[in-house]
């Protein structure tokens, strides 16, 4: 597969776990609006498709604007309390830039919360290019946000590898025609991505190998 100089990361379920503080959040915005709270693995399912449609799940339309108010707020206090890094994430990343890799992060989560759990976990500092579906108007699986981290550091999609922890991680590493990795322990159970040929799969962030990530 040939030696990759950038190193792509999806946040939420890959470098970073935020399940629990988007599920104290939704189910403080549901009590607040007198609905039934939901489970965390229910949460976690629905999670990486982007803030709208991930409200939708649990909001009707009517009370979306009122949800809003009350979610977005706290939800910005919950990510700092509640937000953990995957085991072996800083080292990863620490390595790879020791290594001269370019690292980038591609989310759909706005970049003002991406922007929160990178500063309250310490590693903002380690990205060449953080971006998000709202920056560009185009969310996963989308290759948009895959293609203009890859032009923006002029290397080719044969030396990019892209890593996630949902179907629509690789789906949009597909349709960028570039290499992906799919950890487990995020969103997306492994079946979901079986028919995604040009992958690997792994269980832990310490599988990833730097000259040789596939």
């Amino acid at each position: 597969m040939g030696v990759k100089k950038l190193f792509i990361f999806d946040l939420d379920g890959t470098l970073a776990d935020a399940y629990g503080a988007i599920e104290r959040s939704i189910n403080f915005t549901l009590k607040r609006l007198g609905l039934p709270l939901v489970t965390y693995q229910e949460v976690k399912r629905k999670v990486g498709r982007g803030d709208r449609l991930f409200m939708k799940s649990f909001f009707s339309a009517k009370d979306m604007e009122k949800a809003l108010k009350i979610y977005k707020p706290h939800h910005a206090k919950a990510l700092l309390k509640y937000t953990r890094l995957r085991p072996y994430a800083k080292k990863l990343l620490y390595t790879l830039k020791r290594e001269k890799k370019f690292l980038a992060i591609a989310s759909n989560r706005p970049y003002y919360y991406t922007n929160i759990i990178l500063k309250a976990l310490g590693i903002k500092k380690y990205f060449d290019i953080v971006l998000c579906a709202d920056q560009i108007n185009s969310l996963k699986p989308n290759p948009k946000i895959l293609y203009t981290i890859i032009k923006k550091l002029g290397v080719s999609k044969e030396e990019t590898v892209y890593t996630g922890d949902m179907d629509i991680d690789m789906e949009t590493a597909s349709r960028a025609k570039v290499n992906a990795i799919f950890i487990t322990g995020g969103s997306s159970a492994l079946n979901s991505v079986k028919k995604y040929k040009n992958k690997k799969v792994i269980h832990s962030l310490t599988e990833i190998k730097i000259e040789s990530p596939i």
